[in-house]
This record gives C-alpha cells, sequence and structure tokens, in this order.
C-alpha cells in the first residue's frame, strides 16, 4: 500500500449534536483495516463514509467512557445480522467483554462469527497485534479511569531493485530475494556484487499514535517518536485549564506540548468540548507551539502518500449544520 488513510466518523466528546458523533476512526494502513473507538452510531459513520463492515478486522477500545464504545454491541449485532462469517478481534479493557456477553445475553441475541478478545494493560506498553507488515501497541493514558492509546508502526519493506544494474547478469529468484533482504551476491568470478549497487533503500514506513481521553503525559517520547500523524485529544482551550485538570483532560497546549515531545512530523486535534461552535480559537492556540496542526474535522479523509509524507485531507462526508 502506497498510502495510509484515515477517516474521521466522529471527534467529538461526551455529548453528541446534531453535526458531531462522538468518537471514532477507521484507520487504513499495510494492507489492515482498524476501527479505533466506537462511540454511538459508528455504523451509521461507516456506511456515510461507504467503508463496507466487512472490511472491519480489528476493533481497538481505549476506554469505557460510552462516548468511546457505546457503538460497538449495536456494530456487531449488524454484522450477525449481515451472516458474517470471518472474526473480529478486539482490543480493550478486561471489563469489555464481559459487558459484550452480557448485552448479548440481556437481549437473548449471539453472533455468527468468532469473536476474539485482547485484554489491553492500562500500566505499560505492550504489543497487541503483530503480522508480516505491521506491529500494533497499546500504551497507558492518564485519564479518570484506565486508557490506553494505540500506536501503529509499519515494518521497513524490503529493498528496491534496481533493474537497470541487473539487465544482463541473469539472476535467480533466490538471488533476486536475497537482494530485497539486503544481501551481497557473488558474481560468475566469485567476486562480491554490493547490494548497494543494485539496490536502494525501502521508502520510510508509515506510524500512526493516537492518544484518547487523557491528561499531559510527560514521559509520553518513551511510548513513540517521530510519528507520521499523531491525534491527540484537545477537549479545551487554555481559558479552561482547570476544567482540564479536574476532568483529566487535555487542552490545545497540552496536545501540541505532546506533538513536539514526540517529535512528530503532523498533529490531529479533537475531542472537543460541545462548549466550542467553531474551532477557530481551538486550531490557533495549538499552532502557536505546534504549526503542523490540524483539525479531526469530521467527515473527512486524511492520507498519505508514500513518497511525499505530506498529509493530504478531503471530505467524504457533507455534515449538517448544528440546530
Amino acid at each position: 500500500m502506497e498510502h495510509f488513510s484515515l477517516n474521521i466518523l466522529g471527534a467529538s466528546s461526551a455529548i453528541p449534536l446534531a453535526n458531531r458523533s462522538p468518537t471514532a476512526q477507521f484507520l487504513s494502513m499495510a494492507d489492515h483495516y482498524f476501527l479505533i473507538d466506537c462511540g454511538e452510531g459508528t455504523q451509521v459513520k461507516l456506511r456515510q463514509h461507504n467503508i463496507g463492515l466487512s472490511r472491519i478486522e480489528h476493533i481497538l477500545i481505549s476506554h469505557l467512557h460510552g462516548d468511546h464504545f457505546y457503538g460497538l454491541v449495536p456494530l456487531l449485532s449488524s454484522l450477525s445480522l449481515l451472516e458474517r462469517q470471518k472474526p473480529i478481534y478486539i482490543y480493550g479493557p478486561p471489563a469489555l467483554e464481559e459487558g459484550i456477553n452480557q448485552i448479548m445475553a440481556l437481549s437473548n441475541s449471539r453472533l455468527n462469527f468468532p469473536l476474539h478478545f485482547h485484554p489491553t494493560d492500562p500500566n505499560k506498553k505492550a504489543l497487541i497485534f503483530e503480522s508480516d507488515r505491521i506491529e500494533v501497541f497499546s500504551f497507558p493514558l492518564s485519564h479518570s479511569i484506565d486508557c490506553t492509546g494505540f500506536y501503529f508502526k509499519e515494518k521497513l519493506g524490503p529493498r528496491k531493485i534496481i533493474k537497470a544494474a541487473i539487465d544482463g547478469l541473469n539472476l535467480s529468484v533466490p538471488e533476486l530475494r536475497a537482494l530485497k533482504q539486503g544481501k551481497n551476491l557473488k558474481g560468475a568470478n566469485g567476486e562480491v556484487l554490493l547490494n548497494e549497487n543494485f539496490t536502494l533503500p525501502p521508502l520510510e514506513p508509515f506510524s500512526y499514535a493516537f492518544c484518547s481521553d487523557t491528561q499531559l503525559i510527560k514521559h509520553l517520547h518513551r511510548y513513540f517518536q517521530n510519528t507520521d500523524l499523531l491525534y491527540h485529544e484537545a477537549t479545551f482551550t487554555e481559558e479552561f485549564r482547570n476544567l482540564a485538570t479536574r476532568t483529566k483532560h487535555s487542552t490545545t497546549k497540552d496536545a501540541a506540548h505532546s506533538a513536539n515531545l514526540t517529535a512528530t512530523k503532523n498533529l490531529l486535534i479533537g475531542h472537543f468540548s460541545v462548549r466550542y461552535k467553531n474551532f477557530k480559537q481551538l486550531l490557533i492556540e495549538a499552532q502557536e507551539d505546534f504549526e503542523a496542526t490540524y483539525i479531526a474535522k469530521e467527515g473527512f479523509v486524511y492520507t498519505m502518500k508514500r513518497k511525499s509524507r505530506n498529509l493530504e485531507f478531503s471530505r467524504i462526508v457533507t455534515v449538517p449544520e448544528e440546530e
């Protein structure tokens, strides 16, 4: 995959409005698909974004406040009604599994597909998923209840063979594979064929970090650094610093500080309090300390191409005006 994309399905705080929904994101990266948090109405947002429900493989839940997981059971129920057979993998707080089972039992319902649950640890960074293309970690956040963030790190790909450089060498498939792996070869006369003369280094892997509800973490750089994109909550402007401290949320300045601390390339802020009718002041405050800050706009998809590494975004869904 030559790019990654992040669909913002919801980026508001606890109370939904006509034009704002609770937290939910759909991440496409390294040929895998991840639903990150699942606030109320997430399945409707997925359909509005034309994201087929069958594409969902992994669902990651940061914590058990309703605006981050109340859409999960309805989504699972719809998938069952659609006769899904493929398993779904859920990563979240240990109590989540029992909660899902209790709600399903309450409605005398059962799922048609396997549900594999992986509890997250709110006290340390941990590898929760790995394939040949990507690693996904959970890490502790600091909120009013146990809460974790998620870090997605693509693995370094194979080296790129320079076709013009190998013309006439008649290399075998194993030799070509060795070149992609960075190995030197022996020529027909026993000479060493240096890998660097026949290949180019792979392009830089993508990385993405998701910081859900949290107060400022001064050691956040221990969990990830140098990400292409960091999503960080910014519930309040600095005017409401005391409220942010009391509720264990972040301000715009906290989010910018986290971006600088972790040397991220681009910062996406969201989870805004419904007291804000627009996000202009939130963006201005964050950009004062971290210029490459963007608003997580609902109904938008954020993409990055592998070569340019520039964050691009476009509207997918027209969000209704607030009543």
